[in-house]
């Protein structure tokens, strides 16, 4: 396959944080239009790896390509540009609470725009068409001048999903975006987030640790622990007893045994 139609390519990535190793040479590839699950426990080194994808992080060693440039080699105005080209969706919503949800949508479109926006209004037109696009897109017309802090958490989630949608990314990332959220709204959110990269030809890396969601959700699966990637196989097929098989071979002790049993909660597999 042609470099072009990978979106993501790591290659050896090992990082660092003092005496913690974070990343252990992962390597990863991405192809454009497709969906993956990064799938591990609390500290196995997704959401270290989903940063790298950005630019938040840099790695010790190793090299991360994205839509085809390195990203440890861009700085200033050539990274700002790609960040550009790459949405990203947090567990904790990341929205300004006194704000209108239609402001917070707009600050996706701040990359294109020169000086400081105060206010919905200090946006030009266009843009604010676009915003309440997307809000109505992600259902969320309706609160368009309502504050951000008075949504629900599943509400909160899909005016965070519009502010990446206002950047016209190619590359979303997503990083736990339903760990706070309950079981309803975790459907309906990781629901909406795959009819939109389908419909728009997204690339997306999602990462998760409830297994049920990641299968019923992602064409692939790519499985780390302790910094390494342990699993990496299509979903199609792939049943919840041979990953918990896979997570229970790289487990060295009891205790770890029980503590994936504890993490990976079943979670309701979206009706797509």
């Amino acid at each position: 396959m042609s470099d072009t139609a990978r979106a993501v390519e790591v290659t050896r990535v090992t990082k660092r944080f003092a005496e913690t190793t974070a990343l252990d040479d992962v390597s990863l590839t991405v192809d454009r239009g497709e969906i993956v699950v990064l799938l591990g426990l609390s500290g196995s080194g997704k959401s270290t790896l989903l940063r790298h994808l950005d630019g938040l992080e840099l790695p010790t060693s190793g090299d991360v390509r994205v839509l085809g440039q390195s990203v440890p080699g861009l700085k200033g105005r050539g990274l700002r540009a790609l960040r550009s080209r790459v949405g990203f969706i947090f567990q904790q919503f990341e929205l300004v609470g006194p704000l209108t949800v239609l402001e917070n949508v707009l600050t996706g479109a701040l990359a294109t725009l020169r000086g400081p926006r105060l206010g919905v209004f200090s946006y030009p037109a266009p843009l604010r068409r676009r915003a309440l696009a997307h809000l109505e897109r992600v259902g969320l017309a309706d609160k368009a001048y309502q504050r951000a802090d008075t949504l629900s958490g599943g509400q909160q989630q899909r005016v965070a999903i519009a502010r990446a949608l206002m950047q016209e990314p190619e590359v979303l990332l997503a990083d736990e975006p339903v760990a706070s959220l309950d079981p309803e709204s975790s459907e309906q959110v990781m629901s909406l987030i795959r009819e939109i990269a389908l419909d728009d030809g997204l690339t997306v890396v999602c990462s998760l640790h409830q297994v049920d969601l990641a299968l019923g959700w992602g064409d692939r699966i790519v499985g780390l622990r302790h910094g390494s990637v342990v699993l990496d196989t299509p979903t199609d097929g792939l049943d919840k007893a041979q990953v918990m098989e896979i997570y229970g071979r790289v487990a060295t002790t009891t205790s770890e045994l029980a503590a994936i049993a504890t993490e990976l909660v079943d979670v309701p597999v979206p009706h797509l």
